[in-house]
């Protein structure tokens, strides 16, 4: 007799797929984190000190990171079945500093656990 995802919620997190785009979301959530500090000390530069140089490079590479971050968590979304609203802060999550490493934790221990968000 076979169960569902529904049956077993643990048994979709060994699905195909899952493993996969959970490690590819916890790297780009480390990296949006890490992008995310530096934009930040790019923008004291410009608005602190007048240096515009720093904010040149980090803020489209920032950018680029996280429609990266959007793709990623947006495909372990669908992978686990989150529900709309959990999908929603956990994008918007990586638009406040520090938080993406807060919510990765969170996420992370949810999926392995085979809970929805």
């Amino acid at each position: 007799m076979s169960m569902t995802d529904e049956e077993n919620p643990a048994q979709a997190v060994a699905a195909k797929g899952t493993r996969g785009a959970l490690a590819r979301y916890r790297v780009l959530a480390y990296v949006v984190g890490v992008g995310l500090l530096a934009l930040v000390a790019a923008m004291v530069l410009k608005y602190g000190f007048d240096n515009t140089a720093p904010l040149a490079v980090v803020g489209p590479a920032h950018g680029f990171l996280y429609m990266v971050y959007l793709v990623f968590t947006f495909d372990l979304a669908l992978k686990s079945r989150w529900s709309v609203k959990g999908t929603l802060l956990v994008l918007i999550a990586g638009m406040i500093p520090f938080v993406s490493f807060v919510v990765e934790r969170k996420v992370t221990h949810k999926v392995r656990a085979g809970e929805k968000l």
